[in-house]
């Protein structure tokens, strides 16, 4: 069945208290895609964001971001007051998300929340211990890291005391104890956070909306996963990396991308079945309906940057794990609803490793009309079995795109829409429609690009960092005649039966 939705990080909703949360403002999203006849929600990783505040940079791959918790829900339960969250500084700006205000205020309210359930009994709950069960395998190493790294002051840890660093057994136990509070607190948060994220993807689900969730390829080397589980990476005895990850020099950076994230040990990993892997997609299937696996390229052949180099241009392409993984995941957790994220150079043998996964790719229509007549983008060269964008997160919006390109992409983008008479403030419109008519099975259209905002709504912009994931929607934005105006080309493109 054809499908369509909305992009719309969870960070970037309305409401009070300075950041998109699991609040009335999420319901009430989810009423407004059911009113547009939408069949899908896609969000950005829903993990706890470290320094940059991007979500593909996350202290741990199973954990929540506490950011994301309804403080007026905890208000409700009488865990908070509605005097302490007023009273705390989230900052003023409504459109816009101040991530240094959100973290030096959010984590205080929060062990209010937390004196408060501790005093009332919650801990001793049934339901608590038996999240606390469920969940050990991740959430007491995320935990106790987390414990250990706010007793370092938020350093990395591989500038910890060895003996921590390196998980010494006595030291382990000699933090467990001495922190034993602060660990309570972050499996708490934990807590809260997966129960509230549970009520709002059960409402989704009953209004007919699918989440579609993100997986990023690699983990940051700053994170519970890095430090609690080293065998997994390419680490050396002292648990630094060898290398590390990014992509080459191309038309875009001289330099290429140094992400720094470390690599994986992909032999260990097979000898242990893909254990962790099949874990790790297990738990994102708890989350979502479907999932996006972020730079879908690395599973054919990653790039491996030296660890210390400065840019990317010294990295060699190396063998990963292909089909061997895919075929595991199916046969461990059966066949999953999952999207390839295929964009950029693609190798005659990355085309096969999606082609002999089944995964639809990505078609991004903001790359059409820059590359020329023989562009993969184009919409007459799709196949059913994709996801047609017309922009992702990392895209500029439409109308700032639109300002962007050069006289020849544009004169070409309105010959093949026909659109010569679309004034330039509303060239999103057929865009959009585009994207809906395209034979795709399914189509995604962020929600900046139906609201017609400039780049100053944009998201992210690759390889910067500090002014990036700030973008918020007020609530001003949206009214019932935009539902209904989506609600129409929806149908009207077969893919609604309102």
């Amino acid at each position: 069945m054809r499908k369509s939705g909305m992009l719309m990080p969870v960070s970037a909703l309305p409401g009070a208290y300075g950041i998109g949360c699991f609040s009335k403002e999420a319901y009430e999203f989810v009423d407004i895609l059911k009113e547009a006849g939408q069949k899908l929600w896609q969000i950005l990783p829903l993990g706890q964001t470290g320094y940059g505040d991007s979500p593909y940079q996350s202290f741990s791959t199973f954990a929540g971001n506490p950011y994301f918790i309804d403080l007026e829900t905890l208000i409700e339960d009488e865990l908070l007051t509605k005097e302490e969250c007023d009273q705390a500084d989230f900052g003023e700006n409504e459109e816009e998300i101040d991530y240094e205000k959100i973290y030096n205020a959010r984590f205080k309210v929060l062990k209010l929340a937390y004196a408060r359930a501790k005093k009332n009994g919650l801990m001793e709950s049934k339901a608590y211990r038996t999240y606390l069960e469920e969940e050990k395998a991740w959430l007491a190493d995320y935990a106790l890291y987390m414990a250990v790294k706010d007793s370092f002051d938020g350093k990395s840890w591989d500038q910890w005391e060895e003996d921590i660093r390196l998980r010494k057994p006595e030291a382990i136990a000699a933090y467990q104890e001495q922190l034993s509070a602060e660990i309570d607190f972050y499996e708490f948060l934990q807590y809260l956070f997966a129960g509230q994220w549970a009520g709002l993807k059960t409402y989704a689900n009953e209004q007919g909306i699918e989440i579609i969730g993100d997986i990023p390829i690699y983990v940051a080397f700053d994170s519970a996963d890095t430090w609690a589980n080293p065998k997994l990476f390419q680490l050396d005895e002292e648990n630094l990396p060898v290398a590390v990850a990014g992509c080459p020099p191309d038309a875009f950076s001289t330099t290429g991308q140094l992400w720094g994230n470390p690599l994986y040990a992909w032999d260990y990993h097979k000898e242990t079945g893909y254990d962790w892997w099949m874990k790790r997609v297990a738990c994102c299937f708890k989350l979502y309906d479907i999932i996006r696996i972020d730079h879908f390229r690395g599973f054919d052949e990653y790039y491996a940057i030296p660890y210390g180099d400065e840019t990317a241009e010294n990295g060699e392409w190396m063998p990963g794990p292909g089909m061997d993984l895919f075929l595991k995941m199916k046969e461990t957790l059966g066949d999953l609803p999952i999207i390839a994220e295929d964009l950029g150079f693609l190798t005659d043998t990355v085309r096969q490793l999606l082609k002999d996964s089944g995964y639809p790719g990505m078609k991004v229509l903001e790359f059409a009309f820059v590359a020329g007549e023989d562009s993969d983008y184009l919409p007459h060269n799709y196949i059913r079995n994709c996801v047609v964008y017309t922009g992702t997160h990392d895209n500029e919006t439409l109308i700032g795109w639109w300002s962007s390109i050069d006289q020849r992409s544009r004169d070409m983008a309105r010959d093949y829409m026909a659109a010569h008479y679309t004034p330039d403030r509303l060239i999103n419109v057929p865009f959009i429609t585009l994207a809906m008519r395209s034979i795709a099975d399914l189509c995604i259209i962020p929600m900046q690009d139906y609201l017609g905002l400039d780049n100053k709504s944009r998201m992210n912009k690759p390889s910067t960092v500090g002014d990036n994931w700030r973008w918020r929607m007020i609530s001003d934005d949206t009214d019932d005649d935009l539902a209904e105006e989506i609600g129409r080309l929806t149908l009207m493109t077969g893919r609604s039966k309102m």
